[in-house]
Order: C-alpha cells, then structure tokens, then sequence
C-alpha cells in the first residue's frame, strides 16, 4: 500500500494545486472521484486559506492536499523596481491605467507565516506540501505530530535529498515539461532542466523516498508510463485547467485550445520566477525587454495590476496562462469525468 493510498487515495492520481485556478469545487471533486484533490493557498492569507478548506470540507471527506509556497523572503531593490515599472509604462498607459507608484512583496512565504502554520495544526488536513523549498524544521515537526502528509516539489536529485534529509515523506518530481512555477529552490542556481523521465526515475534510484511524478502528463498513458518508472502517482495541473470546476477564465480556456498550447514558454516576466506559460502578449513583452526583473514576487505585484488593467480594457492578452508542454493533448470536461477517463485509460495502458 503506497503512502497516498493509506490516506483514503484509491486512484494514483494527484490533481495539481495551481494556485488561482484551483478551487475548492474542483479539489472536492478530485477526492470524490478517488485521485487526491489539491488547493494552493499561496495568494491567501491563513482566514482565506481556512475558508478553503472549509469549502472543500463542505463538498467531500476525502484527503485534501494544501499547497504552500516556500521561497526565501523577498529582497528588495529599489532602482530595480523602478527602472522594470518605467519600461512597463506604455503597457499601462496602452489600457489607460496607472502603473503602481511602487512594489510589494504580495505574497508572504510560509517561512514567515505564523498564523498559516497555526491555521493548519487546527484543520489538519490529510496532506501539506511545500513548493520553492522547505520550511524550518519546526515547522515540519509540527505538521507532522499534527498527523499531515508532507510533500515537496523537487527538480534535482540535491533538492530531494535535502527534502528527506528535513523529514518530508514523499517529493514531487518536477520536469521541465511541467506548467506553471518552476519549483527550484533557488532560481539563481544553475538548473539542469531535467525532464520528467529522466527526473522520476532518478529519484525513484536515489532518493530514498517515495515519488510522485509530476510534467507534461495529461493522459492515463502517462499516468501508467511514471508507474513503470517506480512513481506511487502522477501530478497532472494543465489536464485540469479546462475542467469546469476550475477558475479558468473563457480567454484561458480559448488559448489553452487553440494552437498556441504547443508552444509554450518559459517566462520570469510575469511573476518573477521562472514557470511555464501559454505564449501571449505578456510573454513576448518580457522576451524583449532586456531588462532585470525585481524578483519574486514584486515583479507578480506588477504583473498583476497590468494583468488587471487589460483584462479591464478588453485585452486578454496580458494573463498568466500557465500550461505544460503536454497541453495540446486537454481534454474539457468535469472532473470527475476526467479521472474516471484517465483511470479506464490506465488501466488499458496496464494490459
């Protein structure tokens, strides 16, 4: 029996936190139909986080996985972040809105967050993971007397020793291919861009720890493929994005079906990190500006209000559409459907 399953996880399936476009609707709806259903809590503060959960809670008993980011506290630069929000004055001027008079580190990593630590010692979901690193060892000692699950996004064989070395049960094997942030712990480290294959079965040799494989997998093929490689489950985000329980907006859900799902790119422009996005305005914008962003996250406080101001203006152009290089294989339908297609696809992989 893997470690998912002993939570009440019957299908070796994760659905992928993907903070802003996970629900509590589509996370009930995963646990429901038997995979492991995921919130990411990384925009909200420890209330809004408790409010998820609750959500969740209110639709389904089964285990729920919170996604928590755990990036070093940001570092400010003040003329950085000046000189990025001078070259982003046309495209605000362009949508007749004013560019922030300066810059905000928007979101609080768990490192310093008090109050979300102590929000999940009382609702004690059945799995915590971490995302960017790994919290203070406190903190894992904590959560894991409070009986929760941890697990932690790696994309090299270093950050998945150091995750089991700090006491995590199980990584997340983080490819390339996969949608969305990147996880490296430090984004100014050299990253060997291993992809998902190759990454799972490394990790599977010489880890010493469960693995669950996470990149480009949108099909129960794939699903069966990292269970050959020795993973317990696959993570699938992108496959999940058009399902109707999510919060994916008609242009998302437009762009994710139309020809530029198969070239997606990797892009620092929107938030700060590296993650994988549907090609758009954004995007191009940030391959020409050849400028230094101010990091993570101030350059997402940015991103945010110009993301805002066009949407505002009728401009869909300018979003964080996150998507994996497997996203012009998106099926939209409920999710419920979904895994019960990827699970009859599984199976048939099987035989």
């Amino acid at each position: 029996m893997t470690l998912l399953e002993k939570i009440g996880v019957v299908h070796p399936i994760v659905q992928a936190p993907m903070a802003g476009t996970s629900t509590p609707e589509l996370a009930a709806a995963a646990s429901n139909a038997g995979a492991l259903g995921s919130l990411g809590v990384a925009a909200v503060d420890a209330a809004g986080a408790r409010a998820m959960i609750a959500a969740v809670r209110a639709r389904s008993q089964g285990p729920l996985n919170v996604n928590l980011f755990v990036h070093a506290p940001a570092v400010q630069d003040p003329q950085r972040e000046a000189d990025w929000l001078a070259a982003m004055a046309p495209l605000f001027e362009r949508f007749g809105a004013e560019p922030p008079q300066a810059l905000r580190p928007i979101y609080t990593s768990f490192l310093e967050d008090e109050a979300m630590l102590a929000m999940l010692l009382e609702e004690k979901p059945e799995v915590v993971s971490f995302h960017f690193g790994l919290p203070q060892a406190e903190k894992i000692a904590a959560l894991k007397s409070a009986g929760c699950l941890l697990l932690s996004t790696a994309t090299s064989l270093a950050e998945a020793e150091a995750a089991k070395a700090a006491g995590i049960d199980a990584v997340v094997a983080q490819g390339w291919e996969a949608g969305g942030h990147r996880g490296v712990f430090d984004p100014a480290a050299a990253d060997d861009r291993l992809g998902t294959m190759a990454l799972t079965r490394l990790l599977v040799q010489r880890a010493g720890l469960p693995v669950i494989a996470a990149g480009g997998i949108m099909d129960g093929h794939g699903i069966r493929a990292a269970l050959d490689l020795g993973a317990i489950a696959a993570q699938l985000g992108t496959s999940f994005v058009p399902c109707p329980e999510s919060s994916a907006d008609a242009a998302y859900r437009a762009a994710l079906a139309s020809e530029a799902a198969a070239h997606t790119v990797i892009t620092e422009a929107i938030s700060g990190r590296p993650a994988r996005s549907l090609p758009n305005r954004f995007t191009e914008w940030g391959e020409a500006v050849g400028l230094p962003h101010p990091g993570y996250p101030m350059t997402y406080d940015a991103g945010k209000v110009l993301i805002a101001a066009a949407k505002g203006a009728g401009e869909t152009g300018y979003a964080a559409q996150w998507a994996g290089q497997g996203a012009p294989l998106a099926r939209a339908m409920p999710a419920a459907d979904l895994i019960a297609t990827l699970v009859a696809e599984m199976d048939g992989a099987e035989r």
